[in-house]
């Protein structure tokens, strides 16, 4: 009557594998801290997580089974049987998708980088706006993350930013962030109340340490001068803004966020390294025609991944179909940015299961 969902023989001696594995990387982490033991973690635990909640439901399957025979708790015991079982065919399809080789790095921390695409200042808001929903985001959900780069014209608009999430495996949770995103709304200064469409493009990098990368100091260089823009009293009185240039490539990182020259310098750099370890990453495999910018072929108005559309108060993402009106909660950093985000993981995941 009730079907046992059991995983193959080749799965189980995997997962038994994973285990042993998780158990001597956590002690070997709680002796001697390292970067890279944590990620190995980071990856693992959702696998073993899964894996002892479906062990459990196995348990618990095979007490229900005996007592569908008592005459007093037969019926209620067949019920939560039925219901034990298809928990345990779902959590059978989950570790299936967590056993998926994942991307390179997705366990890592991540950097999201925003910046305006068509639109005018219209664009620069939109990106203003972006900047604010995953700082808003990561608040709300406690995740570590600092503002490395941020560069505003005079009216609020961004030109530029660049937010380090620290959280293990935030890579993995934004990758699919990447893209052009596009909003439909009336401008502030748009006097015939006509709904204009612009668009920001957002790129997610994997965060790089120094272990992983090194920068060759003899190929950059700085410059120092006046921050610009909307700022404290330090701004425009002192050279604290730093302009990081290397010369190989003619990557160029500027930022005036802080108020000390040093504390800029120490910045710029971290972006910089990120942007070349991509860089570097993508052309050992062979694929130097994918910049870093190739998750964001463009920024036409058509080339996007999903919609903001402010009249309805509905956002759309294009590749999972999924469509709320809580666009203002979205725009806050609410939970439904999290319905959104996890639809494309969880088409994706139907995908495969198809």
């Amino acid at each position: 009557m009730f079907r046992n969902y059991a995983l193959t023989k080749a799965m189980t001696s995997k997962l038994s594998s994973l285990e042993s594995e998780y158990k001597t990387i956590s002690n070997e982490f709680n002796d001697n801290y390292s970067i890279d033991l944590e990620k190995k973690l980071a990856r693992i635990r959702p696998i073993i997580t899964k894996y002892n909640e479906y062990k459990n439901t196995e348990t618990e399957i095979s007490e229900l089974k005996s007592l569908t025979l008592d005459p007093e708790l037969g019926n209620e015991a067949k019920k939560e049987l039925s219901d034990s079982s298809e928990n345990l065919k779902k959590l059978e399809q989950e570790i299936k998708y967590l056993l998926i080789p994942k991307s390179e790095n997705y366990e890592s921390s991540c950097m999201i980088e925003i910046r305006p695409g068509i639109g005018g200042s219209e664009a620069q808001l939109f990106a203003s706006d972006l900047l604010k929903m995953y700082q808003n985001f990561c608040s709300n959900k406690k995740w570590a993350h600092e503002t490395l780069v941020s560069s505003y014209n005079t009216t609020g608009g961004l030109i530029e930013a660049n937010i380090l999430i620290k959280e293990p495996s935030s890579f993995g949770y934004f990758q699919h962030e990447a893209g052009v995103h596009r909003v439909q709304r009336i401008p502030a200064t748009e006097v015939k109340g006509r709904v204009h469409t612009s668009t920001a493009a957002v790129v997610v990098l994997p965060e790089i340490s120094e272990e992983e990368f090194t920068i060759d100091m003899r190929e950059l260089r700085f410059d120092v001068m006046r921050a610009s823009g909307s700022g404290g009293q330090h701004v425009n009185t002192t050279e604290s803004a730093v302009r990081v240039v290397h010369l190989p490539t003619n990557t160029i990182v500027t930022c005036q966020d802080e108020r000390s020259q040093h504390q800029n310098k120490a910045r710029a750099l971290k972006v910089l390294q990120t942007r070349l370890a991509e860089r570097d990453r993508l052309e050992k495999q062979l694929k130097t025609q994918q910049a870093r910018t190739s998750q964001v072929n463009t920024t036409d108005r058509s080339d996007r991944i999903r919609t903001y559309n402010y009249p309805q108060n509905r956002i759309t993402d294009h590749r999972s179909n999924v469509s709320l009106h809580h666009l203002s909660e979205v725009m806050e950093g609410g939970l439904k940015l999290s319905e959104i985000i996890e639809s494309v993981d969880s088409a994706l995941k139907n995908a495969y299961q198809g």
